[in-house]
Formats: C-alpha cells, structure tokens, sequence
C-alpha cells in the first residue's frame, strides 16, 4: 500500500534539515498561524501588476485552502487536497481554472480538490506548498501518535521539490493523468534560489505576527516574569534576577520564546542558499577565461554572501544563547589567543564599512598587541558586526576612532563618533541617538535605514559568551561610545606604549 511507503511531508522536511523539535499543540499552531500570516503578506508583496487572468504562482495546500485575500485567490492557483470523509468534493476531479467555472460544484468550492486516503500518514498533516517566479516555500504542521506536534519550513528549492515528489506520487498511483497536467504546472516555476532579501521580508512579517506581550520592550530592562499591569506574561515564571540581563541560574527554564525558534529557523534558511550561491561563486573564480568586469562583479557577490552569512552566524548564536539554560554552548570555548591576527582581518573590513557609509576611520593600536583569552572563531565576526551596526547608526562625514588601550588585567578596545565641524570655536550641537523598535527579543529595527540587527542585550551577551564585556554610553556631544573589555592572558598582563 502506497500510503505506508511514500514519506509525509514532514518526514522530507526533517530529512533535510535534521530533526525537527517537538512542542506543544497550541505553540506549535501558533507557529503555523503565525507563518500563513507571514506568507499571505509576502505573496501580496511580491505580485506584479499583470492581466486579471494572468496566474503567477501555484499553492497546494491540506486539508482546506489558506488565502482568501482576493487578490491571492485571483492570481494563484489553489490546489486542496482533503482526506474528510463523505466529502463529495474529493471526487472531484482536477480540472484548471478556466474549466471549473462551468462545473455544478462551482457553488460550493472555486478550487479543485484532490483526495488523500484516511490511512495515509499525510492526511495528519496540515501542509502548503507555494511555487512562485521569485521563490518557493514549504510550511508542515505535523501531528504526532504522541500528541506532540512539530511545525517547520523551508525555502530551500530541493526541499521544495521533494516534497512535491512526496505528493506528486499519490497523485501519480491514484491517476497519472491529472499527475502529468499538475507536475506541468508546477514545472512552470523555476526551482532555484530565493533572493536574501525576500526570506529577510518573510522574517520582517513573522516577527510583525508575534503577540503584543511577546514584543513588548525586550531591550534593556524587560521584565522576566510574574505579571504586569494584571495581566499575565508568563505561565511558568522567571527567577527574579537583581540586575537586567544578567544571567541567573534557571532550574527548570521556560519553554523558548517562539520568536527565538523562528530567528534560528530564519536564520538556519538564509545561511543555506546564501552559502550555495558563495560556493557556486567561487567554483566560477577559478576559472582563468573569465573577463575582468565579470571577475569583479563575482568577487562583489562573494563579499555580500560572507557579509549576510556571518550576519546569520551571529543572529543564530544570539539565539543559541537564548536557548541555552547555562548561558554558553560547547561552540564558546575560551582560549590565548592572538588579538593582532584578528584585527589584521578585521580593520580592512571596518574601513570598508566605513568608506560604504562616507565615514572616516582611525585606528590607534598599541606597539605591541596582548595576548587575550577570548573564542578566536567568534570574537571577529561580533567585533565585525558591532562595527558594521556603530557605521549604519552615524550621519554622513563622522568620523570614528578605535582606539586600543590596556585597563589593568584587560584590554579596553573603544569605539568613539566624532562628527566634523567647519568651525570650530562653535560648540557642537547634543547629537540625537537612533531610533530603534524592537522587534521580538533579541532584533531592533532603525527605521532611518531600515536595518535590522541584534539588540543592545543581546549583542552584550555575545560577548559575555566569548569572555568580553561591553559598556554602552550615550555622551550628548558624541553619540553612543561603545567600550569592549578582553581579559588579558596572565603572562601578558603588563604595561603597554601607545603608537598611532
């Protein structure tokens, strides 16, 4: 029977992602909800304006169609498949939008609906499948014999595509010929890569999804538990910690925030076409019959896929962190390390960042540079992306220091604005900090250049995690100074000359 042999759709999704975590049924369709909302306003956003007969995507879905905005239900074809009994509509046979309109059942349904046998492990699964020009998408929730369900996604295109094998071969053994008219259909739509920036939208209105208390000031000073204002925040409650974001020790944690779940998900889903493309990129730069203007423009798609991976390295750490009851993981060890090698990297990155943004850079360093007891893997790409936050937070023609120094048994590394002045018997006006939202518990968004990165807390506890501290100060003059501290290894605890 084919129905025990063809894998559900959740079945393929944790094949290909790893294993796929169990939750609860009200936090996992949560989940799922909070994901179609997503979608509905990603597949709104990315319809062009075209001929009201024109289809530009195809969405299969189970067990009774998702979208009822009219302008989805008018541009994309919707395909149900339902394994409801006594449904007379799962008789129907498939039949395209030009051909439904004069059928009798049209009072009923506008799309047509293709049947699932009640013994199939599917006809337990809530599914959709979406096929568009710009992307393709997989949502599963799943039920469990346990009760337990799972809830996953996925943007990746051979994901996609084997979940339509998965789908496409009951339709195959049930009636080949409505197979052939449908995998024509889906065949329309290319399987390739969706654009970074669509999967970072799709994380935007996610995140815009989240309940009102789950968004509420997650920055500095948020309150970890027991009630607010009379109305409940957390079912199983925080232990009370003297000083905000300070980590406590939890006995029996809480169950993880969902939008912590879906920033690692999101995360997880950018990393991997982002790292396909870096791959495919360089694999092209070997080759020595390349012209120079396509040599360049290669190397400018390499620079922007390592820029957005280490982006998501760390966004997927923040939220590993937030997971994790003891506050490091096994990837956070601390050893001596070699601060000189790292700010050989770094800085010509900075400067680059910097001369992007019409920003003028100045790096004083010590004669010689310590040894720190830091994690070598991960102190560049927080130093880089604290960095890449500080450009995008100043106006045009600002000018910043890094400057290096020794504190007693640590190394202070400060990062101070300066903005230019003509003249200069004037005193400088008080410069006005960024706005800044908070978007879930660990991202802010500045609407100025429409940026979304860690927040201050989570951001701090990076380098908690990697044996750093950091100090954020607002000077009226100046603007934010962000001052980071690295222990010194013991043999390296001595006095230090500058040079510029």
């Amino acid at each position: 029977m084919y129905e025990w042999i063809l894998p559900s759709l959740s079945e393929v999704l944790a094949e290909g992602q790893g294993t796929v975590a169990e939750c609860s049924p009200t936090k996992a369709e949560q989940q799922w909800r909070m994901s179609l909302a997503a979608t509905e306003h990603l597949l709104i956003n990315s319809l062009v304006a075209v001929v009201p007969e024109a289809l530009q995507g195809l969405v299969l879905a189970a067990p009774a169609p998702l979208f009822s905005q009219p302008i989805l239900t008018q541009n994309l074809q919707t395909i149900t498949f339902t394994a409801r009994p006594f449904n007379p509509l799962a008789l129907m046979p498939f039949q395209m939008p030009s051909t439904i309109a004069s059928t009798e059942s049209e009072t009923t349904l506008c799309e047509p609906v293709l049947p699932l046998l009640p013994a199939d492990p599917l006809a337990s699964e809530q599914f959709c499948l979406i096929f568009t020009d710009k992307f393709r998408l997989v949502l599963v929730l799943a039920t469990h014999k346990n009760g337990k369900k799972a809830f996953s996604f996925s943007f990746e295109p051979e994901i996609v595509q084997q979940a339509w094998r998965s789908l496409g071969a009951r339709v195959m053994l049930t009636n080949p010929d409505l197979f052939t008219e449908l995998d024509s259909l889906v065949q329309q739509y290319p399987a390739i890569a969706p654009d970074y920036r669509t999967v970072l939208q799709f994380s935007q209105f996610l995140l815009q999804e989240l309940p009102e208390e789950e968004t509420r000031d997650w920055g500095l000073g948020r309150t970890r538990g027991g009630e607010e204002q009379g109305n409940r925040i957390e079912e199983i409650p925080y232990p009370q910690c003297p000083i905000p974001n300070v980590q406590c020790p939890i006995p029996n944690p809480p169950s993880i925030k969902p939008d912590v779940e879906l920033l690692q998900a999101f995360a997880h889903e950018v990393r991997t076409p982002l790292t396909t493309i870096r791959t495919m990129t360089r694999l092209l730069l070997k080759r020595r019959d390349l012209p120079a203007n396509v040599i360049n423009r290669l190397e400018i798609i390499d620079h922007e896929c390592t820029e957005q991976i280490d982006r998501m390295e760390l966004l997927f750490k923040a939220a590993e962190l937030e997971t994790s009851t003891s506050g490091k993981s096994a990837n956070t060890h601390l050893t001596a390390m070699s601060l000189d090698q790292v700010l050989q990297q770094s800085i010509p990155r900075w400067q680059q960042a910097a001369e992007r943004r019409n920003l003028t850079l100045d790096v004083v360093l010590p004669q010689q540079l310590p040894t720190v007891v830091s994690n070598p893997n991960m102190l560049d790409r927080v130093l880089t992306g604290l960095m890449e936050n500080f450009t995008r937070s100043l106006p045009a023609g600002s000018h910043i220091q890094v400057q290096v120094i020794p504190a007693g048994d640590q190394l202070k590394l400060q990062l101070s604005p300066h903005t230019h002045c003509k003249d200069s018997n004037k005193a400088s006006a008080p410069v006005t900090p960024p706005i800044r939202k908070a978007l879930g518990q660990l991202l802010m968004f500045q609407p100025e250049t429409g940026t979304i990165s860690l927040n201050i807390a989570a951001t701090k506890h990076l380098f908690q995690a990697i044996g750093g501290k950091l100090i954020v100060r607002q000077r009226p003059h100046y603007g934010e100074v962000l001052t980071i501290f690295l222990p010194l290894e013991v043999s390296n605890k001595q006095n230090l000359t500058m040079k510029r």
